[in-house]
């Protein structure tokens, strides 16, 4: 006899559903920047420095650690470094000294870098307001009540 109860075996069914669903979504918004000039990883690191508030100078805005980058994108250290230095060669984001740590670096998002990811966001929410504008008034109103549930998650996640 197992330990598991029925209520566990739903919850870890939605739990696999729900992680499904956003693997998809996942590739499918990573196919909307096929025709951009950058990849979705790179739109992905400049949206990371651009929640910092990087680019507005100060110490109110350090940037962010190369190795807290590679950590929130999943990904290796040196993988991190090549994507920032091809953001970097692009004018988009600058390699500045540790303030508090000399021996390490902080990304910053530079102005061209904002502009960019905002052009990316442009054409990704125009691609994506197409899809919704085909789904009926029911389903555009539960997807808009199940955005509050999925920023939970995300703070949950993210803590």
């Amino acid at each position: 006899m197992t330990d598991e109860h029925p209520a566990d075996t739903d919850i870890l069914a939605l739990a696999q559903d729900f992680r499904e669903a956003l693997r998809h979504s996942v590739y499918l918004v990573r196919r909307l920047d096929a025709d951009g000039e950058l990849t979705a990883a790179q739109i992905s690191m400049l949206k990371m420095l651009m929640d910092t508030g990087s680019a507005s100078g100060g110490s109110a805005a350090p940037g962010v650690r190369v190795g807290e980058i590679a950590r929130n994108l999943g990904v290796k250290v040196p993988s991190a470094t090549e994507q920032i230095i091809k953001l970097e060669r692009a004018g988009l984001a600058r390699r500045e000294p540790d303030p508090d740590d000399s021996r390490a670096v902080r990304v910053r998002i530079s102005e061209a870098g904002y502009a960019a990811v905002e052009a990316a966001n442009d054409r990704r929410n125009a691609v994506m307001a197409g899809i919704l504008a085909s789904l009926s008034d029911a389903d555009r109103t539960a997807l808009a009540a199940a955005l509050p549930v999925i920023g939970k998650i995300n703070a949950t996640l993210q803590a």
